[in-house]
C-alpha cells in the first residue's frame, strides 16, 4: 500500500490562473452561444408578421407525395386518416407501422384513380 502523503503528491492539482478561466469561457461563448444565436435569428427573419408555424409545408412535394405528407402528420392524425380509409385495427398499430399500411393503402387508391382516367381518356377519343 502507499503511504497517506504519496496520495496527496498525486492528487495535488494546480490551479489554473483567472484569466485563462475567463478567456476559456469567452472562448466557449463565442463558439456555441453566437453561431446559436446568428442561426435562431436567420430561421425567425420573415415569421414576424406570419403566423408562427415552426416549418411551412409550401412545398408542392409536401402537397403531392404520400409519403411526406404522412411523415408531417401526428399520430392523431394518422389514426383519423386510417379511420376515414376503413384500414382495419389501426388503433393498436405503432406509428411506423401504420405509415405503411396508410402508404400501400393510398398508392393503391392511386392507381384506380389513372385506371380510371386511363379509360375515360380512351373512352372521350
Amino acid at each position: 500500500m502507499t503511504a497517506p502523503h504519496e496520495r496527496q503528491d498525486r492528487r495535488q492539482l494546480h490551479p489554473l490562473p483567472r484569466g485563462l478561466v475567463e478567456l476559456y469561457g469567452l472562448i466557449a461563448v463565442l463558439v456555441v452561444l453566437i453561431p446559436e444565436w446568428l442561426a435562431d435569428g436567420t430561421l425567425n427573419i420573415g415569421q414576424a408578421t406570419a403566423p408562427v408555424e415552426t416549418l411551412p409545408m409550401r412545398a408542392r412535394a409536401w402537397r403531392i407525395l404520400p409519403e411526406l405528407r404522412l411523415a408531417a402528420m401526428s399520430l392523431r392524425e394518422l389514426r383519423r386518416l386510417a379511420q376515414q380509409q376503413r384500414l382495419g385495427h389501426y388503433a393498436s398499430l405503432s406509428r411506423d407501422q401504420l405509415t405503411l399500411h396508410l402508404l400501400k393503402r393510398l398508392r393503391k387508391g392511386e392507381r384506380r384513380r389513372t385506371i380510371r382516367l386511363g379509360a375515360g381518356r380512351r373512352n372521350a377519343l
